[in-house]
């Protein structure tokens, strides 16, 4: 049985979160709060194995909170919130301070269905979410300390990045694994693109987070946009991306077909694309998540010569569609999180030097 305590100021939004939850089989609300001080001492009392927060709130906002629970004691939390501009601001900081999912409260195109399907696979997703984990917290809260070095590494070795692609896939634990690895990247590494799954509102500005961050330029992907070294594109929420051939690279395209694996974006449909038209030029990463989204394509890109790569469980948020490709020999290679930019940067390297042989 999954414990969950709520936290929200809304009386309304308490009790329907709670109604939500109580119908599924093998989660229970045990308790709710209406700001974190209260919540603070039902968390000693009722020992949640998850948190639903809210970030508005009187007294202490949710990311403050959220912060705090973190530090001294870590547990599982999905942020519950109305998704608007301004909130999805805070709702990205709050991924990145360690919240697994942000789940949108019921608007005018989106019903209280759908948010009960998006909350319940949230709250078993978190309730095997590796939050405690020392490792992953010490990785991913830790200084980058190679792109320095990987700059000058890389910059013999790229050649004609216009013949590369890198393809990124990663779901839960995503904003913070994808924080930590595309700082490391040199800003002339060949063009990657990146299907994160992540609700629209949020795509945009989480790409506009990680450009200040980082030393590429990271981007929402736009219909016709072609990809080229030193930048980054992350697909828009709720729009599938894929890649096609044209006669000066590859060429990002914007669809909007059905969801697959319940997903839009999905990382299948991405690596799917990948493999059709980029052959063995291509490099493919699968990362923390739930579910089995991009085994299938990465298998598939392996398949075309690609060079693969998987996390490995102990770097890993949630080890779900990293395991599943790795299950079915979809990888090349499973690596930590903090090996990943290096194998890159070597396979790279390798290929250079094949090339020129």
């Amino acid at each position: 049985m999954i414990k969950v305590l709520v936290v929200d100021d809304s009386l309304f939004d308490r009790k329907l979160i709670s109604f939500l939850l109580n119908k599924q089989e093998g989660i229970e609300v045990v308790g709710t709060a209406e700001d974190p001080y209260e919540a603070r001492q039902l968390i000693a009392e009722l020992q949640p194995d998850v948190i639903t927060l809210d970030m508005l709130m009187p007294r202490m906002d949710g990311l403050t909170f959220l912060k705090k629970l973190m530090k001294h004691l870590p547990l599982p939390v999905v942020v519950v919130s109305s998704v608007t501009p301004a909130n999805s601001k805070r709702a990205l900081r709050a991924l990145a301070a360690g919240a697994i999912e942000v789940i949108s409260k019921p608007k005018a195109d989106y019903g209280v269905e759908e948010m009960e399907y998006d909350l319940v696979r949230a709250i078993q997703t978190a309730s095997v979410a590796n939050v405690k984990s020392q490792n992953i917290r010490g990785i991913l809260n830790s200084p980058v300390g190679s792109a320095a070095r990987g700059e000058l590494h890389v910059r013999e070795v790229i050649g004609n990045s216009k013949e590369k692609l890198i393809a990124i896939g990663v779901s839960t634990g995503g904003p913070r694994t994808l924080e930590y690895l595309l700082q490391q990247l040199p800003e002339n590494i060949p063009g990657v693109v990146i299907v994160q799954h992540m609700p629209p509102v949020f795509t945009n500005q989480f790409a506009s987070r990680l450009n200040t961050l980082c030393r590429v330029e990271v981007v929402e992907a736009k219909d016709g946009d072609k990809v080229h070294s030193g930048k980054v594109f992350i697909a828009p929420g709720d729009r599938h991306m894929i890649i096609e051939d044209s006669t000066d690279g590859f060429e990002i395209k914007i669809i909007d077909s059905g969801r697959v694996n319940h997903h839009r974006p999905s990382v299948d449909v991405l690596f799917d694309s990948v493999a059709r038209v980029a052959g063995n030029k291509a490099i493919g990463i699968i990362l923390t998540g739930m579910g089995a989204d991009g085994a299938k394509g990465l298998l598939q890109m392996k398949a075309k010569g690609c060079y693969t790569i998987a996390q490995d469980e102990s770097s890993s948020v949630v080890y779900g569609m990293p395991k599943e490709a790795a299950k079915i020999g979809a990888a090349s290679e499973v690596l930590p999180l903090e090996g990943i930019s290096e194998a890159i940067l070597k396979h790279l390297e390798t290929k250079k030097l094949e090339l020129i042989a």
